[in-house]
């Protein structure tokens, strides 16, 4: 039998907040990143009172809750102000940027996509932490503005490119070695002349001087 649907208390108060585009960056995953963050902030009681859909957050309690209400319209303003400086973490960048997380890695570790410092948190649940790298939301708004998603797809092409010439290049290159290796060196006259000798017979082929 499924379970009955605890029923919904009627929203006495309501307030609501508009996500600036410099913190969201057009990306719904970061406007729910950014949910979580203040949620963070909040008491537990009150965690599942804030909502967001699209680039609005909005604050729903009950009446009878309206120093909880206040407490945590307080709390959420104070974190909106500097909401926009908030790191950019791993899914949200892969969103924002649309790239893959094959591509995150290669851009982190060549430089392209510069780290803004490390975040440790523990997966819910689960005894053990985890640490990745954060970036500065102004470096991926920059990204975006200046389109180098493209312009650094174009040069790793370009790259695999002339990696896989190099590498034809050394295949064909070891395999030349490889038959010059297993050729038989050419004899000289001297060797020619120990090899004859051990034939059968050439001594008394050459006394008889048919050779010459």
């Amino acid at each position: 039998m499924a379970p009955k649907k605890k029923p919904e208390v009627p929203a006495k108060f309501i307030a609501e907040w508009t996500l600036p585009p410099a913190a969201t960056l057009g990306s719904s995953v970061r406007a729910h990143g950014i949910l979580l963050e203040i949620r963070a902030k909040l008491p537990s009681a009150v965690k599942k009172s804030l909502s967001v859909v699209a680039s609005a957050l909005t604050l729903r309690m009950p009446e009878g809750e309206e120093a909880a209400f206040k407490s945590a319209s307080a709390v959420i303003e104070k974190t909106l102000k500097s909401i926009e400086d908030l790191p950019v973490i791993p899914r949200e960048i892969e969103d924002i940027l649309t790239i893959k997380t094959s591509e995150r890695h290669r851009w982190l570790k060549d430089g392209r996509l510069p780290s803004a410092g490390t975040r440790t948190v523990k997966l819910r649940g689960r005894a053990r932490k985890i640490t990745f790298h954060v970036f500065d939301p102004r470096r991926v708004e920059e990204i975006l503005d200046k389109d180098l998603i493209d312009t650094w797809r174009e040069e790793d092409a370009l790259t695999a490119a002339e990696n896989r010439r190099k590498a034809a290049w050394k295949t064909k290159l070891a395999r030349s070695q490889k038959a010059t290796a297993s050729s038989p060196p050419p004899q000289s006259a001297d060797t020619e002349g120990e090899e004859r000798k051990k034939l059968a017979g050439w001594a008394e082929f050459e006394r008889e001087g048919l050779l010459r």
